[in-house]
């Protein structure tokens, strides 16, 4: 139910901005491709220089192969808030963007670097992983403006998510993951003290 603060700024013609962020953990002997699919997606994401369609794209793949591989899901928290200026909007995206890229193991690889392991057979293969999916959208979306710590609402958040997209109604995408390079491992532990607001699903 929206609040009367809500109503009047609906009345007055003010644009609603929605900035919201999700996290999800994946376990599992399978989701090491899962970090190859987001790596492949970040490249190319920093080659379209933030081309919000390409980005858009990205998140698509993305959330489609999170609901295909929802059997690893493991635990689920999302957070955010509605402004009515898209200043304010923005330096909250910036601040749960920053916030995210500073996670245990989120900071990826330098697409230049010329130190990758020769032998990637040889890495330890992570059995967990965390996604972080930060969005700003215009307008309202109710499945994402609700408790996501639940396997259908879950699933109903992502599937928004590329609907979103199509409507044309993001504007701004980020997504973050930990650990973020072939070879490190991020475990049970780690997960408890870095990500403590997940919840079991």
């Amino acid at each position: 139910m929206s609040s009367l603060g809500d109503r009047i700024n609906k009345f007055t013609g003010k644009t609603r901005f929605v900035v919201a962020r999700i996290f999800i953990h994946l376990a599992g002997n399978e989701v090491a491709p899962i970090l190859g699919l987001l790596n492949r997606v970040g490249r190319t994401a920093i080659e379209s220089d933030g081309d919000m369609e390409v980005l858009g794209l990205g998140l698509e793949e993305i959330c489609q192969n999170l609901i295909e591989n929802n059997i690893y899901w493991q635990a689920a928290a999302n957070e955010g808030d509605v402004f009515w200026k898209e200043g304010d909007a923005g330096d909250y995206f910036t601040e749960l963007f920053t916030d995210s890229s500073q996670r245990y193991l989120s900071q990826p690889e330098d697409i230049d670097s010329d130190n990758r392991p020769e032998d990637p057979l040889a890495l330890p293969v992570t059995q967990n992983l965390i996604v972080m999916i930060t969005v700003a959208l215009e307008g309202e979306s109710p499945d994402l403006e609700t408790d996501l710590a639940d396997m259908g609402a879950l699933e109903q958040g992502l599937k928004t998510l590329i609907n979103l997209h199509y409507q044309q109604r993001l504007r701004a995408i980020q997504v973050h993951f930990s650990p973020a390079r072939l070879g490190e491992e991020l475990t049970s532990d780690q997960i408890l003290v870095n990500f403590p607001e997940l919840i079991p699903l």
